[in-house]
């Protein structure tokens, strides 16, 4: 209908003004009305502009409205008063397809801002990435894994986790790996899946990251504890009747050096071979059953009873109890708190026993020392939870062992049992903090407690 009232109108428009010039070569010809031709060229040439504005017009609207398609600004409107009636249902459908345009473009910039909101806020690490690095979309929880606060290329990433920008590289469509992480003391287990898509002619690569350091640890422990059981079981059944056949056959033996007629047929030395043995054997197997019973703790952890305490309160107490052996030592012990008023959400008998823990392997590592310095302190790291840590400037403890001392059974010490740190690591996991370690050896041993 519009373009059909267009050709109308200008059939009409070219049928006037051919009408026009007909009468002005009529009037040039025959008669010498000088005004009137004049007056008529004007017309003429008013008309020829006017038809030449209307085509224009109509021409200009199309690259507006195709300009505004091609840019996507959909702010513009279209009005037909200049063109007439004929134009109306043009400038119409025009306005209309706009608006539908505007509509569709508010609708991707809502579902746009939806998967944004979706992505930021998924407890899972989201990170893509072109083949030079560059970030194009990284999350919250990416960000909080990865400790930063802005990432516009993985590479920056290199000074801290080499290991973790190697692997995004080499990351193929489908791989799964696991990664170590480590920032700023704290270790985390990071499972890291990877795929390929093309946009726009550009390849990226997305990955999801997720700290399973937690299951990893539960896990592990579950496992330990398993071991635990069955070991306490089975060497409880075999250690008891030793020690209380031993215990017997040590009273008849003291009841027979007492009658030496019951004894007579017996030898002086032999006597004294069986009665030495017998003893050896009670001793060893008390001593077996303490060390038995010393590992039966790690499954045996109370839960905790969570309080909320200054953390002056528990350093004063341990300080007390450590004083004595500090000095005894020649020990340079060193306490602080940041702030002064520090609060903790924990057991604070479980607390203080884990750092009761740590202080006297500290003492056993600084005693061969001429100037020993052990340092206790307390503070908030930068995401808000509380750190307490136990240094000391001892021999330190040499890489090829850091990763295996948390491990139930393992120890360094002759006398040690190997369930020291084990067990402070449970507590930890308890309190759902961590525990975790660095050393230079012979310069400084740092223990980290994570609430």
């Amino acid at each position: 209908m519009v373009f059909r009232n267009f050709r109308i109108n200008c059939t009409l428009r070219i049928f006037f003004l051919f009408t026009l010039l007909l009468i002005f070569s009529f009037l040039v010809f025959n008669t010498e009305l000088i005004a009137v031709m004049v007056i008529l060229g004007l017309i003429i040439i008013f008309q020829i502009c006017s038809l030449i504005e209307y085509v224009e017009k109509s021409n200009r609207d199309y690259v507006r409205f195709l300009e505004a398609i091609k840019y996507e600004d959909f702010s513009l409107s279209f009005s037909g008063k200049k063109l007439g009636k004929s134009f109306d249902e043009l400038k119409t459908a025009f306005n209309d397809v706009l608006r539908k345009f505007q509509k569709t473009r508010a609708e991707k910039e809502e579902h746009h801002r939806y998967m944004q909101t979706v992505v930021q806020h998924i407890g899972i690490g989201l990170l893509s990435f072109e083949t030079d690095g560059e970030v194009k979309l990284v999350n919250t929880a990416a960000k909080r894994l990865l400790k930063v606060n802005v990432l516009k290329n993985i590479n920056s990433l290199k000074h801290g986790n080499p290991l973790l920008v190697e692997t995004l590289f080499q990351l193929k469509p489908g791989d799964k790996k696991l990664v170590k992480i480590e920032k700023n003391g704290e270790t985390q287990q990071v499972i890291i899946y990877g795929t390929e898509f093309i946009l726009r002619e550009q390849k990226y690569t997305l990955v999801s990251l997720q700290n399973i350091q937690t299951e990893l640890e539960e896990k592990e422990m579950e496992a330990w504890q398993n071991l635990i059981r069955v070991l306490t079981h089975e060497i409880m059944n075999s250690i008891t009747p030793i020690a209380s056949l031993a215990s017997t056959v040590n009273n008849l033996l003291a009841d027979c050096q007492n009658d030496t007629q019951k004894c007579a047929q017996l030898e002086s030395e032999t006597i004294e071979d069986i009665s030495s043995a017998a003893q050896t054997i009670e001793k060893r197997s008390k001593g077996l059953l303490n060390f038995v019973e010393s590992y039966r703790k790690l499954t045996r952890i109370p839960r905790p009873d969570f309080q909320i305490f200054t953390i002056s309160y528990l350093f004063s107490r341990i300080e007390q109890l450590m004083k004595t052996k500090m000095e005894e030592d020649k020990i340079n012990f060193f306490s602080d708190i940041d702030p002064e008023s520090l609060e903790l959400t924990a057991d604070p008998e479980m607390v203080e026993q884990v750092l009761i823990n740590l202080l006297l392997n500290a003492i056993d590592a600084v005693k061969t020392k001429q100037k020993g310095k052990i340092k206790l302190l307390a503070r908030m790291d930068s995401m808000g939870r509380v750190i307490i840590q136990v240094s000391d400037n001892g021999a330190g403890i040499i890489q090829s062992v850091l990763d295996k001392i948390f491990i139930p059974f393992f120890t360094t010490k002759q006398e040690g049992t190997g369930i020291g740190l084990s067990l402070s690591k449970q507590i930890m996991r308890l309190h759902r903090g961590n525990i975790s370690v660095t050393s230079e050896p012979g310069v400084e041993t740092v223990f980290t407690l994570r609430f």
